[in-house]
């Protein structure tokens, strides 16, 4: 049995972390299947958004402890790299698929979960769900999977130093004030709220929203005046696109534009 659920319904992959009796842990083989998964979105030219979530009231325990941490202990230090290495083309591969990723966030939400709500593009949570890096309870750092690059641009440096560190559980009203999570959802409705997140991007300019995600990931290393010059290519590239013009024209016309994609 699958790890997860992987659904499209129209322009959406719906995928759906699916071990609801160990609260959707991940496997090597999920990790992997994952991995290959958001690669390739890549050529993807039918899916415009992707809403990940878990089943059963919950988002994900992290890498399982019977099938995953138990083995770990006895890999040499290049099988462990190799492990390591796979887990973080994982985030890898989310980051760079030019859909974007928003999250349905309820209940348990810790670890390796952490990490995939975190390399999400967009984050709904719910009052009960609770989210901590716990990688310092099992005695490794709090770097994983890009975690010491990714959290300190979200929620600020000290307050990522203290959740690294300590392994403590962010609430969800921190991590809506903090501004890990983009709003707070009931339990019963924080799924429909990211689907209709997702709708409304999927009917949105496609290559645009993608050049958006790719300029949000590259400016992260650049300094500003470098930024504006790659923005400006961008946005001189996108006025090409025919989407632009259909946006042009459906404003002269005083009608809603309606973008293709191309």
């Amino acid at each position: 049995m699958s790890d997860y659920r992987w659904e499209t319904q129209g322009k959406i992959a719906v995928v759906t972390l699916d071990r609801p009796e160990r609260k959707n842990p991940l496997s090597f083989e999920s990790y992997a299947a994952l991995r290959d998964r958001f690669r390739a979105l890549s050529i993807d030219k039918t899916t415009r958004v992707v809403v990940l979530t878990g089943a059963g009231g919950n988002f994900s325990s992290g890498g399982d402890v019977r099938e995953i941490i138990g083995p770990l202990t006895a890999m040499s230090y290049s099988q462990l790299l190799e492990f390591t290495q796979m887990t973080g083309n994982l985030v890898k591969a989310m980051r760079a698929c030019p859909q974007p990723i928003v999250a349905a966030i309820d209940g348990i939400c810790v670890g390796a979960g952490a990490i995939l709500a975190m390399a999400s593009d967009l984050r709904y949570g719910t009052p009960k769900s609770k989210v901590a890096f716990l990688f310092t309870r099992v005695g490794l750092g709090g770097c994983d999977m890009g975690a010491c690059a990714m959290l300190p641009r979200m929620i600020g440096l000290g307050r990522a130093a203290e959740l690294l560190y300590t392994g403590r559980s962010m609430s969800a009203q921190e991590a809506l004030a903090w501004g890990f999570y983009n709003e707070v959802h009931p339990g019963d409705r924080v799924l429909q709220a990211a689907m209709q997140t997702a709708h409304h991007l999927a009917a949105g300019p496609t290559l645009a929203h993608a050049m958006t995600k790719r300029m949000l990931h590259h400016e992260w290393e650049m300094g500003l005046d470098f930024a504006i010059d790659a923005e400006a290519e961008a946005q001189a590239q996108l006025m090409l696109s025919n989407d632009f013009k259909r946006a042009y024209q459906a404003f002269v016309r005083g009608e809603q534009p309606v973008f293709a994609g191309d």
